[in-house]
């Protein structure tokens, strides 16, 4: 993969980046900070290589410039690939030991139920957001095009096989498959039993009860080691981002691309709102949680970018670890406010004015209920952005014309980055108003007087 002096140019300037990161690092700029501007560094590197090519319209027939993408790879997936490493044991030894220590007046049932609820929720409002931009910028009037009579509607699986699922039938194989819903419920009857087995038997449970501590302390301290390297790998990830799709791909559809970003920035005021009408002040919010966030945006992965959200709930905004860690968990899974809400609303409304099917008054009413109720139906699988979209424009009459949807699908990476945000956005938006309505928020962890992330301790 290297064949052009490009590509090694490219390649040293990467690393060159990487020193100017550890600069900062050393200079005791504040995570947060470091992170900000790594951000900043990768887009700008990520311009200047496509000016260098030449402003391709298909990146993919340049060879060098693939090159340079895999390269970034290492770096941007790699970091990504080290997080993914910590979800599964960091997910089932959270939970395992929530429910463990859990007071005896403390109800799972209410959690799980607000949490679900407020998931919904969001989602219906993000559907509600897609629904109004799309028409107001009467996305796919008019439009022509010509596409692909080979792209394809992902294979939709029926609801109630998707719940069967989501159920732990080889806990193993959910752990092996990152099934998070089917880890959370297995974790859950494991913690029930070890509270009911310690009453008479608690001798012999207390070795376990220990050894589940000692883990959670060893693999949250792995994460906080890996977490250190998010802003070089933010560096690597944003500029391949641009590298591998170019900046013609997105001008294409900027219409579409616009609608979706302007969607997102309403949602997310939204979610501000929300954070102030919990008695919480939404600036503060927003500055405790800039690290996920743009972890989120530059890495495209809400399950990726969990162990950030997790911690940064707990450390910065003040949640209580065990609705930290089961609301999240929930929230990187299912009711996705950005892929399974904003996203799927935009597309119908896109494809129907395309394909010059009628919008009323009945059409809106099943967007609405199939984006909501489907958010949760399609947690958890590969590709779940475009499941969404499959599911939704089936549910609405729209499947036959779901080739029309090919030229947008091309620039996913694009749109992914703020649907990505957005979603963990909305989950620690979800936890923080669950959190506040069972009492379990600490507003002065909250409000900064103890607002030392682990991150910067270690950094």
């Amino acid at each position: 993969m290297i064949t052009d002096i490009k590509t090694v140019i490219f390649i040293s300037i990467l690393i060159g980046t990487f020193f100017i990161v550890n600069i900062f690092e050393k200079k005791k700029v504040k995570f947060s900070t470091r992170t900000i501007y790594a951000t900043i560094i990768g887009l700008i590197l990520g311009v200047i290589i496509q000016i260098v090519a030449g402003l391709p319209e298909d990146p993919t027939k340049v060879t060098w410039l693939q090159e340079v993408s895999k390269w970034y790879s290492l770096f941007g997936s790699g970091f990504m690939d080290l997080l993914k490493m910590l979800v599964v044991p960091l997910v089932f030894t959270s939970i395992l030991r929530v429910i463990i220590n859990m007071g005896e007046g403390e109800d799972l049932g209410k959690l799980t139920f607000r949490s679900l609820g407020m998931l919904l929720a969001t989602t219906a409002l993000a559907a509600t957001v897609g629904i109004v931009v799309g028409n107001v910028m009467k996305l796919g009037v008019g439009e022509t095009t010509t596409v692909a009579l080979s792209t394809e509607m992902r294979e939709i699986t029926p609801l109630v096989d998707t719940i069967r699922g989501l159920l732990p039938a080889n806990p193993v194989a959910s752990m092996a498959d990152g099934n998070i819903v089917a880890i959370i419920i297995f974790a859950a009857f494991l913690g029930l039993a070890v509270k009911r087995q310690r009453k008479k038997y608690a001798d012999v449970i207390k070795p376990f009860e220990n050894l589940v501590e000692a883990f959670y302390k060893i693999i949250v301290s792995v994460a906080m080691t890996v977490i250190k390297f998010m802003p070089y790998a933010v560096v690597a990830m944003l500029a391949n981002t641009i590298t591998a799709r170019g900046i013609a791909s997105m001008i294409s559809v900027f219409k579409f691309v616009a609608a979706l970003y302007i969607a997102v920035a309403i949602l997310f005021v939204i979610h501000l709102i929300i954070i102030a009408l919990n008695g919480l002040n939404p600036i503060t919010y927003a500055k405790n949680a800039v690290e996920p966030l743009l972890l989120a945006f530059t890495s495209r992965s809400s399950l990726g970018t969990l162990p950030v959200t997790i911690e940064t709930l707990k450390e910065k905004q003040g949640v209580d670890e065990s609705v930290a860690s089961f609301t999240a968990s929930l929230g990187a899974n299912m009711g996705m406010n950005g892929c399974a809400g904003i996203y799927p609303a935009l597309m119908a409304v896109t494809v129907a004015n395309m394909a010059g099917v009628e919008m009323n008054a009945s059409f809106y009413a099943m967007l609405f209920i199939v984006i909501t109720i489907s958010s949760l139906g399609i947690a958890g699988l590969p590709g779940t952005a475009t499941m969404a979209v499959s599911v939704v424009l089936s549910g609405v009459g729209l499947g036959a014309h779901f080739p029309l949807a090919a030229g947008i699908i091309a620039i996913d990476p694009i749109l992914d980055m703020g649907r990505t945000m957005i979603n963990v956005n909305g989950a620690s938006t979800t936890a923080i108003a669950v959190g506040k309505s069972l009492g379990k928020l600490d507003k002065d962890v909250f409000n900064g007087s103890e607002n030392k992330s682990n991150s910067e301790k270690t950094a």
